[in-house]
């Protein structure tokens, strides 16, 4: 992997695994292994998670995107990895919208830091009640 960067890895439903393998992200290890599974009707549980640990154990991996449904399925593996590499990122699914109440990932970094010490907002974001000038003349 010398002059490489590590891989985003992908697990999820068709259409959500399709789109980031059409953003590119697709590949196959020396191993002929690839970056992503497709999580079908059919996928049994033991696959699921044996995939997830997989993605764990590899050094070409940098991220794992894993659908928030998903990741509930196997949650407990989710929630045993601790190491900042690969990074665990939980997203949305077509079917799933994303619920930040049940990221284990979001619970542990808010558990880090005081409430006063998170952002209210994403940095850089204009906010209305702040930057809205008083009239049009008023710089922003």
């Amino acid at each position: 992997m010398a002059g490489r960067g590590k891989l985003i890895a992908v697990m999820g439903d068709e259409d959500t695994v399709t789109g980031f393998l059409l953003g590119g992200i697709g590949e196959l290890d020396k191993h002929r292994r690839p970056n992503f599974l497709v999580v079908e009707k059919e996928t049994s549980l033991a696959e699921i998670e044996e995939t997830f640990r997989g993605f764990l154990a590899r050094e070409d991996v940098g991220m794992i995107l894993i659908s928030q449904a998903l990741a509930e399925q196997i949650r407990p593996a989710v929630a045993a990895h601790a190491r900042a590499l690969p990074a665990v990122l939980e997203i949305p699914s077509k079917d799933h919208p994303y619920d930040p109440a049940r990221d284990s990932v979001l619970r542990r970094a808010r558990g880090l830091f005081a409430p006063d010490e998170l952002p209210i907002e994403p940095p850089g974001l204009p906010n209305p009640s702040r930057d809205t000038p008083k009239s049009l003349s008023d710089p922003l």
